[in-house]
């Protein structure tokens, strides 16, 4: 499928509508499901009404957005009104919200077409989209493999071209590594940036919407049409938003301004030599485009992990207390009281790693365990900002891997939960400081897997991270390499 601007010069050239290019991505859906399992929910109906309204536009000579008449996909924990939001979870299996979250509304506003709702780790918890209450998303690259996750469905919709963009959220990582299990690009905005309006809260401090997409002048784009203040959001951040996708060009100069830092803390054990060899020639190719290589130390990057695992679940045993049977969603048959409600109603709505983390949440939480846990956690979040503070003293720009290793097999790790959760080292202190972060394509494994190179960037800096990742982009050829998936067999 070609480009965000490829398809709007051929829209308002007239080489095609719309509604054409709306049942392309439709058809491909049809034909691609059965195998990848990337869409709960597609929207086929409603889609093809807002092409046409886009189509109407065009023959009445209206001026056109970027995205007008371009399929998105949209993970299926925002709200969308009038269309199921699951949560990928059986306690929201017959939700339909009576509104409409703030980003998708900005995305119908300007003419986007919403081809369905991805597939997801319930409430987005999880690394693999093996969480999810309804089915296992799998990876474009290779079907026996997991996409990642949380926004499993929207990075194996963009990378097998399902929709030409997608929506998704990120907590921990899970856009981020998804992207680099799928070779796409996934960004995850400064937090704040986005509303977060209508967006289903897991953990709220760390949750950002943010774009998926195949090159990083469409993330771009979609993130220009996404971000902005929203009254509605407490945590929206009231700032200037500025065309991301303007004034991208293709290399670092003049040389030597702009100073990358690669984060020593994140090579060594653990990380699989193949994606080391990978961002390493990665960070070679950013020199020889004219950026000037720093070694930075990032102290209590290695905290992020256990800082995260009490922080986000403390916050999610809050947040999903709202889930009891009483105002919307799955409640137990034939309770005796209000007491037995609850509990049945949560004990068969929830999943397995949902019940965990709300477990792990609550105990963090209770008294006598707040000061040894939540309390201490807190203590090194901050600092483990402190410490990108000080490396953004010295550089503009962070890298290192986005994950330790490529996709790993569906079933590998479910039964341990440890393994999993250390898919997310290199992900999460970026979400525990509110930076802004981005994946992009730096290589393949030799089993023909992405491998995925992470670049941080200070507050409210995504221009810049969007400049480094284009000039590197558009220097390699790793983005124009797409999944072969054989229809029909």
């Amino acid at each position: 499928m070609a480009s965000i601007r490829e398809l709007h010069q051929q829209l308002i050239e007239k080489e095609r509508s719309a509604v054409e290019i709306t049942q392309e991505a439709l058809d491909r859906i049809q034909a691609l499901e059965p195998k990848l399992h990337s869409f709960l929910c597609v929207t086929a109906e409603q889609a093809l009404e807002q092409a046409s309204a886009v189509d109407v536009k065009i023959a009445a000579g209206e001026e056109i957005g970027l995205l007008a008449g371009i399929p998105i996909g949209i993970k299926d924990n925002m709200c969308t009104k009038g269309v199921p939001t699951t949560c990928a979870s059986r306690i929201l299996e017959n939700f339909v919200p009576p509104y409409e979250s703030t980003a998708t509304q900005k995305l119908a506003d300007i003419g986007a077409v919403m081809v369905g709702k991805t597939n997801l780790d319930e409430f987005a918890m999880g690394s693999s989209t093996e969480n999810s209450a309804y089915q296992v998303t799998a990876n474009p690259w290779d079907l026996s493999r997991i996409p990642g996750g949380s926004s499993g469905g929207s990075a194996a919709a963009v990378s097998s071209q399902e929709c030409v963009v997608a929506l998704g959220s990120d907590t921990g990582g899970s856009i981020r590594q998804p992207a680099s299990f799928c070779g796409v690009v996934g960004m995850k905005p400064t937090y704040g940036l986005v509303s977060r309006y209508g967006l289903v809260a897991y953990a709220s401090s760390l949750d950002q919407i943010g774009p998926f997409a195949n090159t990083v002048e469409d993330a771009a784009i979609l993130l220009s049409a996404i971000a902005g203040y929203d009254p509605k959001d407490s945590t929206s951040l009231k700032v200037a938003i500025p065309n991301y996708a303007a004034n991208l060009k293709p290399d670092l100069k003049p040389r030597g301004q702009l100073k990358i830092g690669i984060i020593k803390e994140t090579f060594g054990e653990g990380l699989d030599p193949v994606v080391e060899q990978a961002v390493t020639k990665a960070v070679d190719q950013l020199q020889s485009l004219g950026a000037e290589i720093h070694i930075i130390s990032c102290p209590r990057f290695r905290y992020g992990l256990p800082t995260y695992y009490i922080i986000a679940p403390s916050e999610a045993s809050a947040n999903l207390a709202r889930y009891d049977g009483v105002k919307y969603g799955y409640r137990a048959p034939n309770a005796d009281n209000l007491l037995s409600m609850y509990t049945r109603t949560r004990a068969a709505g929830f999943g397995t790693e949902v019940k965990r983390r709300i477990m792990i949440g609550t105990y963090a939480l209770s008294a006598g365990y707040y000061d040894a846990y939540y309390l201490k956690a807190q203590k090194v979040r901050t600092l483990i900002k402190q410490d990108f503070e000080k490396a953004f003293q010295t550089v503009d720009v962070l890298v290192c891997p986005t994950s330790p290793t490529t996709a790993f097999k569906a079933g590998e790790k479910t039964t341990d939960p440890l393994s999993m959760y250390l898919t997310d080292l290199m992900t999460i202190p970026v979400n525990l400081a509110g930076l802004p972060s981005l994946s992009l394509p730096c290589g393949f494994d030799d089993q023909g897997l992405p491998i995925g190179l992470q670049l941080i960037g200070n507050v409210l800096r995504e221009d810049q991270l969007f400049q480094v990742a284009y000039a590197y982009e558009q220097s390699t050829s790793w983005h124009l390499r797409k999944p072969q998936i054989v229809v029909g067999h």
